[in-house]
């Protein structure tokens, strides 16, 4: 199977260079955070981010937040940066109705732009990275689009502040604006938006949507892009002409909302019974919410599934550590002396995860080798999470 996955990477390479004279195959995490957002890590600063992708495997990044505007600023030392990052101009705002869009441009000061064009619709873009902007969804891409920026919807099957969440297809949310994108979130993946009629002609982009330059934040999901160039403009437009080599991210299972599950205690359901049970947990009175997995089925509604990229289902290096050593957590000294033995020897985790042979990895550590050939492989026994509380996996 391990050759399987070989080949599948090879030929998306070489499709790339048939259809554009291929330049690089370059991995990229287009939607993070800064320490302007909520819950999110103070050390969450340019010059710590460009040092997390080097060490995840990532060439292209999101800047987050570009929106406020000293975060912005604060970029520009490094938008030419000495490990040869390509940095995309990247934010995400929350519209009237609470859904959450994430925007992608070329250029830094078409966000300054896109901040003039919001004024006097949101409190303050100087205290919110993730500002809550009194627009629809429409209005919100009408004016990326007036810029020249990208717009899609953020991790779209998310049971709160999604999409999804709010409404049934796309026109509900954007009227008669397009979109560019679709970012699917830690609780789908490339399946579950195959089907569904309105998803078709759009790419779907896979981030990690990340609050921490941990390597097991940072990257955790990620996209392939076969370049032609090494800007921010050859990745703006890979997407919009929707060329997007590959997606990987988590098992869907894993996402804290995959299954219809209660949000007190996580008792799981099925459609039927939480319908039975007026969507209220009849163990402690707690809330039940739908899970991505009955939205997606939903949604479909008996659709033809088409084609995708190529979609891996990886998981980070430090969880895999954590789970073969039986550790409380991936921060454990022994966990992180293994770390960063792999790290000393491939020089990246995203090449561990997908391009190195296993019997280079087995040379390191025997158990980590064994977990990456079952996650390749798909032997692997998944426990799914549901009501906010996250899945976890095991090994056959």
């Amino acid at each position: 199977m391990e050759g399987g996955l070989k080949t599948r990477v090879l030929l998306i390479s070489l499709y790339g260079v048939i259809r554009k004279g291929i330049l690089m195959l370059a991995t990229a995490d287009l939607h993070i955070h800064s320490p302007y957002s909520i819950a999110v890590s103070r050390f969450m600063q340019p010059e710590a981010l460009i040092k997390g992708c080097v060490t995840k495997g990532i060439q292209v990044l999101g800047t987050g937040d570009a929106l406020q505007p000293d975060w912005l600023a604060g970029w520009e030392p490094f938008l030419e940066n000495d490990a040869g990052i390509i940095i995309v101009p990247q934010a995400e705002v929350e519209d009237k109705k609470r859904v959450h869009h994430v925007i992608l441009a070329q250029e830094p000061a078409q966000f300054d732009q896109l901040r003039e064009l919001l004024a006097g619709t949101t409190k303050s873009f100087l205290s919110s990275g993730r500002p809550h902007v009194y627009l629809s969804g429409e209005d919100i891409a009408r004016h990326a689009h007036d810029v020249g920026a990208l717009i899609g919807p953020a991790h779209a099957f998310t049971p709160w502040t999604a999409m999804y969440a709010y409404f049934d297809s796309v026109p509900a949310c954007y009227g008669g604006e397009p979109i560019d994108f679709v970012e699917l979130g830690l609780s789908a993946d490339s399946s579950y938006g195959a089907a569904i009629p309105d998803l078709y002609n759009l790419p779907f982009l896979t981030n990690s949507d990340a609050h921490s330059p941990t390597p097991d934040k940072l990257g955790r999901e990620f996209n392939r892009f076969n370049l032609t160039g090494r800007t921010a403009k050859d990745v703006i437009a890979m997407i919009r002409d929707g060329d997007v080599a590959m997606n990987a991210g988590f098992f869907p299972e894993e996402g804290k909302y995959n299954r219809t599950a209660c949000t007190r205690c996580y008792t799981q359901y099925s459609i039927e019974e939480a319908i039975g049970h007026n969507w209220k947990c009849p163990v402690d009175g707690g809330l039940i919410k739908k899970g991505v997995s009955d939205r997606a089925r939903e949604l479909s509604r008996g659709g033809t599934a088409l084609p995708r990229p190529p979609y891996l289902h990886v998981l980070p290096l430090a969880q895999i550590i954590q789970t073969v050593e039986g550790a409380s957590s991936p921060n454990t000294k022994k966990c992180k002396e293994i770390y960063a033995s792999f790290i000393g020897t491939f020089e990246n985790e995203i090449a561990i995860l997908v391009d190195i042979p296993l019997a280079e990895i087995q040379a390191v550590h025997p158990g980590v080798a064994e977990a990456i050939s079952a996650l390749r492989e798909n032997r692997v026994v998944l426990h799914p999470g549901g009501g906010g509380k996250y899945g976890t996996f095991s090994l056959r």
